[in-house]
């Protein structure tokens, strides 16, 4: 049966475009997630930021976040639609940019000489993003496509000129594509950081000067800084530079590290994570290199590989979605192995649906786990719409979209206020926004049991508010927990 597997899977990649394997692949890899609005907390915030955004409330101001504004940017469009809809409308534009990300992964081993493993390379990128939280519209999931893209067009060509200017254009559209990654996740800037070091190593390469390589640097260094600047400046000219500045900047300076045994927890499943796609990517590595394009090209992948692991590795914290940008060069890589030599052909059918039914499972398991639309359903009815305010000191944000009820703080992501490493690091004091959020006697909270790494202090400073001015109404399940809900005593005159 294994032996049987290349001809099989040769045969099932021929017998349809590349394009078409690949959507079906998607689809068979996300179907189950589709509707569902608490896939994950991260993108459980983003839509309800855009909608709170389309609503008049302003990123940073109105409602604070750390992440780039070009991320909650993404999210409009299907906020417009509101819920349930624009839920589908997201998680639609999540599985486009998959499918287009894996077509360029396919398209860059093509170049490499690995044209035999890149739809199976591809395939497995798709497939490996269950593995870490990326079946749904985490953020990587979206920047991966600029990356690869900005790659894509640089590829180096046989017909490679010092003199052509089409090269310099080819490189400002990779920085720019870079400078707009980054504006949907700030680490994006140690693979865009690489590649422009390799642009300029190859106009070395080619022959350039010193000084025309400096001429270049320039203009590149602005590109990929430019959309930053003028997200920036859209914010100084409203007054709220600093606000914009510190979110994106100081903010992330300031955080504290989690407890160690979490991050060692976490460090420890990315590298499960990642460690199949690795192995392989080392076995190419270890592969003769062909014609002279093909080997310039190999070398590219993996110095984006190493470039990935870096900026995985620096940032630290290393939740599983943070490998999800390595899965890009190392799929890539990968590729070489899984098409060119023996083992890895007959690895390839087993790998690939081995990958798919673990990552259902996964999946599967992160359902049970967060939830269901029909939960956060009934709990938003269970709230209900009206002129109430909701405070969430804990629990799922799409609650704030579903009842359509005003937010008491602009700190609406529950664990900045109440998560250790949050501490000092948000531009507020976690205590004293609690007891303002209080004074305001929000209509409704809602309370989720204790997590690891929340703390206490806090937690104990809400529930003095709430045996003070509130009655539990209940509890409502949400995925493997029971959610408290409380209800102001006397619902204050408006």
């Amino acid at each position: 049966m294994i032996a049987a597997s290349p001809a099989i899977v040769s045969r099932a990649y021929g017998a349809v475009p590349r394009w078409a394997t690949l959507l079906f692949v998607a689809v068979l890899a996300r179907m189950i997630t589709f509707g569902n609005p608490i896939v994950h907390v991260d993108e459980d915030f983003y839509f309800t930021t855009a909608t709170r955004w389309l609503e008049g409330a302003l990123p940073y101001v109105d409602v604070w976040d750390r992440k780039p504004v070009g991320l909650f940017l993404i999210y409009l469009p299907a906020a417009a639609l509101g819920v349930p809809l624009g839920i589908y409308a997201y998680q639609l534009m999540a599985l486009a940019s998959v499918v287009m990300t894996a077509l360029l992964i396919a398209r860059i081993a093509d170049r490499a000489g690995w044209q035999s493993g890149a739809t199976t390379g591809a395939v497995l990128y798709i497939l490996f993003l269950n593995f870490a939280d990326g079946q749904g519209g985490q953020s990587p999931i979206f920047y991966n496509l600029l990356v690869i893209a900005a790659f894509a067009v640089v590829l180096p060509r046989v017909e490679d000129r010092l003199d052509d200017p089409r090269r310099f254009a080819r490189a400002a559209a990779a920085m720019l594509l870079f400078g707009l990654a980054m504006q949907v996740k700030y680490s994006a800037m140690f693979e865009g950081a690489f590649l422009g070091l390799w642009l300029l190593w190859r106009e070395h390469r080619l022959g350039g000067s010193p000084a025309r390589i400096a001429r270049i640097a320039l203009p590149l260094v602005l590109l990929a800084s430019l959309p930053t600047i003028v997200a920036w400046a859209s914010f100084a000219a409203i007054g709220h530079g600093d606000d914009f500045l510190y979110a994106n900047f100081g903010s992330i300076l300031d955080r504290r590290s989690d407890l160690w045994y979490l991050l060692l927890l976490n460090f420890l499943k990315c590298v499960l994570i990642l460690a199949p796609l690795l192995w392989l990517a080392s076995r190419t590595w270890k592969m003769p290199v062909g014609n002279a394009p093909a080997g310039a090209v190999r070398d590219l992948a993996f110095g984006w590989l190493a470039a990935s692991l870096f900026g995985f590795l620096v940032f630290g914290s290393w939740f599983n979605h943070y490998t999800l940008p390595v899965m890009v060069p190392a799929a890539i890589c990968a590729s070489g192995f899984i098409g060119s030599d023996g083992l890895g052909r007959r690895l390839a059918l087993p790998l690939v649906i081995g990958s798919l039914a673990i990552g259902q499972i996964v999946v599967i398991s992160s359902i049970l786990i967060r939830g269901t639309d029909h939960q956060i359903e009934a709990f938003a009815q269970a709230i209900g719409r009206g002129p109430g305010c909701l405070y969430l000191y804990s629990g799922n944000s799409a609650l704030y979209t579903y009842t359509r009820r005003c937010a008491v703080t602009r700190w609406t992501f529950p664990s900045h206020l109440t998560r250790n490493r949050e501490e000092g690091a948000v531009g507020v004091d976690q205590a004293q926004e609690i007891d303002r959020i209080f004074e305001k006697r929000p209509e409704f909270v809602v309370m989720r049991p204790p997590y690891p790494g929340e703390r206490p202090e806090i937690r104990a400073r809400a529930i003095a508010h709430l045996k003070q001015d509130y009655r539990r109404r209940g509890e409502w399940p949400v995925g493997n927990l029971m959610v408290d809900l409380y209800e102001a005593k006397e619902t204050p005159a408006r």
